[in-house]
């Protein structure tokens, strides 16, 4: 079966042309008739929510049938270097509406954390908003939102996840992995989102090659909202008296709205990547990153939630006031 029909499968949806058709006689009825006020769209809840996220609209569902928008192009030119670059994988008359919609009914955290070197503690302070969902893969969330073992189907061990609360993909991200897996040809469990508001917010030359993804791992990465450079280098390489190290050469990919970086095989073992402070230019209008990833054991979930929710405040983003602002729990 190609891919085109497992995602016309996937959504249920007949032919492309016809697809766009309905998207517009839904947009224009929904227009007419208000039904689509965030206060009437369908919501993703679970118990480790500080409030209901709401599903995807109908128009954007239809849309994100159509990815990728074009095909990847393959970036292996230099040594243990394999990504597959979408310019855009998100279609131009959606992203602009995803970007919105997940700024605006997601919640985010600006973490704090310690790291210990010697006797000197030292406090990190996240310089961008984030926020996570899944759980590895020895546990996985039924239908109905419960944690169960992935072997027996039995509830997990109340002990096995001592520092953190996993919580399921909502259906406005999982509709997005689900789809990413079929044009990555890998499976996912985990999404991080990042929240960069301004040029400030930035992500330091690191690599996501941690035991508990396994190795090789498939990472796809979205970007969303404002234009940001995606800078590469190759790791250092220990000086060998016999083999000299393979010639390779930084380089720069300008990460626009709806594109997505694939990164595959031995990419995150030899090559490091950061998204760098800026000014002027779009910057300031706030960019969104998604990744999905897949991680193999527990060590990866108590991580994930370690880094990307912390014990800090949350945040939600203000309509109003345009910027994202601590929510407070009315009930």
């Amino acid at each position: 079966m190609s891919k085109k029909r497992t995602l016309d499968s996937f959504f249920g949806l007949p032919n492309p042309k016809k697809r766009h058709v309905e998207a517009l006689i839904l947009t224009e009825e929904q227009v007419t008739a208000n039904v689509t006020v965030e206060s009437d769209l369908p919501q993703s809840d679970h118990t480790t929510y500080p409030f209901p996220i709401p599903k995807l609209t109908p128009p954007l569902t239809v849309a994100l049938s159509s990815v990728p928008a074009v095909e990847g192009k393959a970036i292996n030119d230099q040594p243990q270097l394999n990504l597959l670059y979408f310019q855009p994988y998100i279609p131009k008359d959606a992203e602009k509406e995803l970007f919105e919609f997940l700024r605006r009914e997601l919640f985010f955290y600006r973490v704090q954390y310690k790291i210990k070197r010697g006797s000197v503690e030292t406090q990190i302070n996240t310089p961008r908003y984030t926020t996570v969902f899944g759980v590895d893969d020895t546990s996985r969330f039924t239908p109905e939102g419960l944690l169960v073992d992935s072997q027996t189907s039995r509830p997990i061990p109340s002990d096995r996840y001592k520092n953190c609360r996993p919580r399921p993909i909502p259906q406005c991200l999982d509709d997005l992995r689900k789809i990413t897996e079929i044009f990555t040809e890998s499976t996912y469990n985990f999404c991080l989102v990042n929240y960069y508001a301004t040029g400030s917010d930035s992500i330091s030359y690191h690599s996501d090659d941690e035991r508990f993804l396994g190795s090789n791992p498939s990472i796809a990465s979205l970007s969303l909202g404002a234009k940001r450079d995606f800078l590469m280098k190759h790791k250092p390489v220990p000086p060998s008296s016999s083999v000299p190290p393979p010639p390779t050469t930084p380089f720069k990919l300008p990460l626009a709205s709806g594109d997505m970086v694939l990164m595959r095989g031995p990419t995150q073992s030899n090559w490091l990547h950061s998204i760098p402070k800026r000014k002027g230019g779009e910057s300031d209008r706030g960019r969104i990153n998604i990744t999905f990833r897949k991680a193999m054991v527990r060590g990866g979930t108590e991580n994930y939630y370690n880094y990307n929710v912390g014990s800090g405040g949350i945040y939600k983003w203000d309509s109003k006031k345009q910027e994202m602002l601590p929510w407070q729990d009315t009930k």
